[in-house]
């Protein structure tokens, strides 16, 4: 006869709800998936459809009931990973973002923006495009499925326990913020330097002859000057993007090591 006890019940559920926690809590703050235009059911069932095909290849998860204590310890864990992962995920497309705002400023275009109402705020334009052709240019490169592949082999690297993370873990999910000024600031450095020169040769231009006027001259100039730019840089964009997604898929992995 057939039968089954409490503890293989337990074991059941355990080895489902674990990795569901953290791959639900990555799927709501990833970029692409935590936009607002993707409707939270099709989240869930995207997380429950990834956690039954991964279930049965995970490491061993420890048999402790989820409405118990450790239990409850063990599911907040996950979810703080999953959501530290999503945002380091997160912190890249915010670079790109940052570099935008930066050209759009260069550019005179700073105060044109308009409602994004995936973000529900005012988005400047150059930025919205830029965050465009970077997304274009993530799933081209099967980034959704290499963020995926990266978040299984979390489970590995960071097994699911009940150990704490290293204390120096959300130091270093801090200190990854900082990278969004820095890429920001060199995906933007060649636009922004041309532009720069742009303005110092109006500068000596208006200086030489102070009947041309500057404000009627000077703004197309720049903003030729910036979709020029742009377009050359375009073609050129690749292979940082590629570097910078692999560093933010390894600090997916990296940021948040457990305690020995």
């Amino acid at each position: 006869m057939f039968s089954i006890d409490s503890a293989q019940i337990d074991a059941w559920i355990v080895a489902f709800i674990y990795p569901l926690t953290r791959i639900l809590a990555f799927i709501a703050t990833a970029p692409l998936w935590s936009s607002a235009g993707v409707p939270g059911r099709t989240r869930l069932i995207l997380a429950i459809a990834i956690t039954v095909a991964i279930t049965p290849t995970l490491p061993h998860i420890p048999v402790v009931q989820p409405a118990s204590l450790a239990g409850l310890w063990i599911l907040s864990q996950q979810m703080l990973i999953g959501i530290g992962m999503g945002f380091a995920a997160k912190i890249v497309f915010t670079g790109f973002e940052l570099a935008g705002e930066f050209i759009g400023a260069q550019m005179g275009l700073g105060f044109a923006t308009f409602y994004d109402p995936l973000s529900s705020s005012q988005t400047p334009v150059i930025s919205e495009f830029f965050n465009l052709i970077v997304l274009l240019l993530f799933l081209s490169m099967n980034g959704h499925l290499l963020y995926l592949a990266t978040l299984v082999q979390s489970f590995s690297t960071i097994p699911i326990s009940a150990l704490p993370l290293g204390a120096g873990s959300w130091l270093n999910l801090a200190e990854l913020g900082g990278k969004i000024f820095s890429a920001g600031l060199l995906l933007a450095l060649p636009i922004v330097v041309a532009l720069m020169i742009t303005n110092v040769a109006l500068a000596v231009l208006t200086r030489a002859a102070p009947q041309l006027n500057i404000f009627a001259l000077g703004f197309p100039l720049t903003l030729l000057g910036g979709f020029f730019g742009l377009a050359v840089s375009l073609n050129y964009l690749a292979t940082p993007l590629q570097s910078i997604f692999e560093f933010g898929m390894s600090a997916m992995l990296g940021y948040a090591m457990p305690s020995k």
